[in-house]
């Protein structure tokens, strides 16, 4: 009933944000009399944040349509190159790239947001890399035929990904992706498949919680899998292609990330308010667009956010030594030659200072000199990999660490 009911609630709301455009609509018609009223801006103004607030919204497009290179523009070519049931494989490139660039395999999250909340990632990294991403399918639009997918699917799909883009990609996981991909790159560093990364960079990632937990690592330690098996998943209902399906609902993981900073997000919404009522409406678009992607959401299939939730936060398995891939053992240890960068913010509060540094740790077969760890300054969960500063701190820091591992040699012509 859970999802069915935010269904109901959902269709309430889409009328009601049409209802509350048309009247905007109406409000700033030049031939209505109401319109030349002091009370008119701020009844019109209201109504936009809430039509904005309530509308539908469906899955974004990347829209990356060109690049700047040292003062030179370039048409951007997207690509799907890989299709899997549960995600595709897409590549970012320009005709101002070199030949044989470093090719780059972005990790995006599956955390109930698109892929697209890394515009900005590819975008930057585009400039100097031919840029692949892992695009996540919602889980709701995946008919049940498609079998399940949970975290060894995951891990498997990455190695896969890793084997189309051909021996000498780099990587970059950003967030939650840290954990699958950091014991994909061990899983093929073991098996000394070709196709291993030449580098690692981990940005904000829950590598181990137990270092600087925050409210996200409370949460998932208070309450038993079985709390969140009985509470939190649902079952797709019948007018989706995943009708059946069991998942976390994307909305349940807005609604907690929206609560965790529930006064920034109001006091956001009243600034929009403000510039639409002065006739900014430059400043209230940019609210507005981050806004169509934070709101932009996706379903993820239950067995592989039950699993998740088991073995990175309560667990710890991969810390712990303990983490297993199809019936064996992980070994971090195994990973002799591909180079790790770990990347913190000092602000995040989803995941704290020492998480992913951990890594650097855990990986007892690398040498220290294929170790690096960047802390961002003054630098939240969002900035780590969007922004001003993630454009010119952070990115800046990845080009080079990618630059001094790249391995051409290796590279082959697809």
């Amino acid at each position: 009933m859970l999802y069915t009911a935010y269904e109901l609630q959902r269709s309430w709301l889409n009328a009601a944000s049409t209802w509350a455009s048309v009247t905007v609509e109406m409000l700033n018609n030049p031939a209505m009399p109401f319109g030349y009223t002091g009370l008119a801006p701020v009844v019109s103004s209201a109504l936009d944040v809430f039509a904005h607030a309530a509308a539908p919204r469906g899955k974004p497009q990347f829209d990356i349509e060109t690049v700047e290179v040292d003062g030179r523009t370039f048409p951007v070519t997207e690509a799907i190159v890989m299709h899997k049931p549960f995600g595709n494989l897409l590549r970012f490139t320009h005709p101002g790239l070199p030949e044989n660039p470093p090719r780059l395999l972005i990790v995006a999250p599956m955390s109930g947001h698109f892929a697209t909340l890394l515009r900005g990632t590819v975008a930057r990294m585009i400039e100097r890399c031919e840029v692949y991403i892992t695009d996540w399918a919602d889980a709701r639009d995946v008919p049940l035929s498609a079998g399940e997918f949970d975290l060894d699917d995951y891990i498997d799909y990455v190695i896969e990904f890793f084997e189309h883009i051909g021996p000498g990609a780099h990587a970059l996981a950003v967030c939650q992706p840290s954990v699958p991909t950091f014991a994909a790159t061990a899983i093929m560093a073991a098996d000394k498949n070709p196709c291993r990364p030449a580098s690692l960079t981990m940005m904000g990632g829950p590598i181990d919680t137990r270092e600087a937990p925050t409210s996200v690592n409370d949460l998932a330690m208070q309450r038993p899998i079985e709390w969140f098996r009985h509470t939190v998943i649902a079952t797709v209902p019948l007018q989706y292609p995943g009708a059946g399906r069991r998942v976390y609902p994307g909305f349940m993981q807005l609604a907690g990330f929206m609560s965790m900073n529930l006064g920034n997000h109001m006091l956001s919404h009243y600034h929009m308010f403000k510039h639409l009522v002065d006739g900014d409406g430059e400043s209230a678009d940019a609210t507005k667009a981050f806004y169509d992607e934070y709101r932009a959401i996706c379903d993820l299939n239950a067995a592989y956010y039950l699993q998740t939730v088991e073995e990175v936060f309560q667990k710890h398995s991969l810390p712990n030594g303990t983490f297993v891939h199809r019936g064996k053992v992980v070994d971090l240890g195994k990973i002799t030659d591909t180079a790790i960068l770990a990347v913190e913010g000092e602000r995040d509060d989803i995941s704290g200072i020492g998480q992913t540094k951990a890594s650097l740790h855990l990986a007892t077969g690398l040498a220290e000199a294929k170790k690096k760890y960047h802390l961002a300054p003054e630098v939240g969960h969002y900035g780590i990999f969007n922004g001003s500063k993630w454009r010119e701190q952070i990115a800046p820091v990845l080009e080079e660490w990618i630059a001094r591992h790249d391995r051409p040699a290796l590279k082959v012509v697809a």
